[in-house]
């Protein structure tokens, strides 16, 4: 599986983004989906995550509440929208795909990983 996020950039706290990542290479349909973070200086830390059918979905709580996850299976996409963003958001952004069709939320559960896209907040 190829993956390809997008959707990063410089926003002011209090804003939004939708973060994209595009899979290409295996059927998409069955695999669980995921979004992990990545701040300067900071371990990889798991941000959200849904399952193959989009019907679960699990969030980290530091986004609980502003951010969104969600997949279009037609589209090969999964979708990540970042409501009231804070300056504590800035970090590099990496989607992710696993072999199972169960949400994970520890980066070991993933098999394939996107370049990232970077998240600025400013304050």
């Amino acid at each position: 599986v190829q993956l390809q996020a997008s959707g990063g950039g410089l926003v002011q706290a209090g804003g939004c983004l939708r973060l994209s990542c595009a899979a290409s290479g295996r059927t998409f349909s069955n695999v669980a989906m995921g979004w992990f973070c990545q701040a300067p200086g900071k371990e990889r830390e798991f941000v959200s995550a849904i399952g193959w059918r989009g019907r679960t979905t699990s969030y980290a709580d530091s986004v609980k509440g502003r951010f969104t996850i969600s997949r279009d299976n037609a589209k090969n996409t999964v979708y990540l929208q970042m409501n009231s963003l804070k300056a504590e958001d800035t970090a590099v952004y990496y989607c992710a795909a696993r072999s199972k069709p169960w949400v994970d939320e520890l980066g070991s559960g993933y098999d394939y990983w996107g370049q990232g896209t970077l998240v600025t907040v400013s304050s």
